[in-house]
């Protein structure tokens, strides 16, 4: 499927989709069974959950929905996880992905068709600008100003994270930022007392135009220099289905993977090939194609959500002239590579599975 034209929306646009968002979500939050009845039919009922193995309506117990909230208020209808992946969200993701949505716009297109709800009127022209609404949480405008608040990663916490990952290298035009004190919010998995502020590496997702439509923070211990003691030490907010960290300037070749350590580890070994990490299996099989592209390497994780990605990207690539090649890891992951196998060895593997002109291109300046 060819990458659809983007346009920046407007303040008022970007207000009044943020709010329609919400409130579609509720609303089929008191619907969610017949939602997964529908958009997750290969699934099925266990009391109070819907159960199916992952977003894209694979048949499984991984992805579960919850169908009734709670009486006490924490668990909200409508509300899923991954347990394979750690990926949550509403019912607004489902369909976008069950959809193969580029936009937000579309994705909620077709939830109020589902809810058989009339589309709203367009903002209305005036010689004055509309007020910007104050940014929500979890909104595009909340990740900006996260991003702008936080500081270059050189000397931080977030440089000795990754040099422990045998990633090193990093450069200042990087979409990398520090944050000494990001704010973290318990879940209930997390033990009483959890800390609510942690340092964290905040990455920029973009779309294909450069804007930052949302972020991705993963918290540290200062002390240990290893993830944050906490349940959830990775989250994303914002809109990110299509988009993606982007590493390099987009052209007719590029890579990519799921995780930014796996993407840096690939980046280690070929520093001149453009890259997006997606963040999850699930937006990785979403991303939107550059219009230059031709060759799209995919970096796939050791594993069955690894497979069906790569599956998707292939029938969504194929008609737009884009040739799909996998890259498959020695470990678990890249970066497993990296560490425990060593960049000589990962080069040279690496260089068995590009195309031949891509590898005299890309390894050969590596050293």
């Amino acid at each position: 499927m060819a990458a659809p034209a983007h346009r920046r929306p407007d303040g008022c646009v970007m207000g009044r989709l943020s709010d329609q968002a919400g409130k579609l979500a509720h609303r089929l939050g008191d619907r969610a069974e017949a939602v997964c009845r529908h958009y997750l039919s290969k699934g099925h009922r266990e009391g109070r959950y819907w159960l199916v193995g992952d977003a894209h309506n694979t048949p499984g117990r991984s992805l579960y929905v919850r169908l009734w909230g709670t009486e006490d208020g924490r668990g909200e209808a409508g509300k899923w996880t991954d347990a394979a992946t750690g990926e949550h969200g509403d019912l607004l993701d489902i369909i976008a992905l069950a959809c193969g949505h580029a936009h937000l716009r579309d994705t909620l297109d077709e939830a109020r068709s589902f809810l058989s709800l009339p589309h709203p009127e367009p903002c209305a022209d005036g010689p004055h600008p509309a007020r910007e609404p104050k940014a929500p949480t979890g909104s595009p405008q909340a990740a900006r100003r996260l991003f702008a608040a936080s500081e270059p990663v050189r000397g931080s916490v977030v440089q000795a994270y990754l040099h422990d990952r045998a990633i090193t290298g990093l450069r200042t035009d990087d979409p990398l930022r520090f944050h000494p004190r990001c704010y973290y919010t318990p879940s209930r998995k997390d033990l009483p007392g959890t800390r609510r502020a942690w340092p964290a590496m905040i990455a920029a997702v973009t779309d294909l135009d450069g804007t930052i439509t949302g972020v991705h923070r993963t918290w540290i211990d200062p002390v240990t220099s290893t993830k944050a003691p906490v349940a959830t030490p990775r989250r994303a907010m914002g809109f990110l289905l299509g988009h993606g960290v982007r590493f390099g300037r987009a052209d007719r070749v590029m890579t990519a993977g799921e995780g930014i350590e796996t993407i840096l580890s690939l980046r280690s070994i070929m520093p001149a090939m453009p890259m997006i990490a997606a963040l999850s299996s699930s937006h990785l099989a979403a991303i939107l194609f550059p219009p230059a592209l031709r060759r799209l390497y995919v970096a796939r994780d050791d594993d069955p959500s690894g497979d069906a990605a790569l599956t998707r990207l292939t029938e969504r690539a194929s008609p737009a002239g884009i040739e799909v090649v996998p890259l498959s890891p020695m470990l678990g992951d890249f970066n497993e590579d990296l560490r425990l196998i060593g960049a000589e060895r990962l080069r040279s593997v690496l260089g068995t599975q590009l195309i031949p002109e891509d590898a005299g291109r890309f390894l050969a300046i590596s050293g």
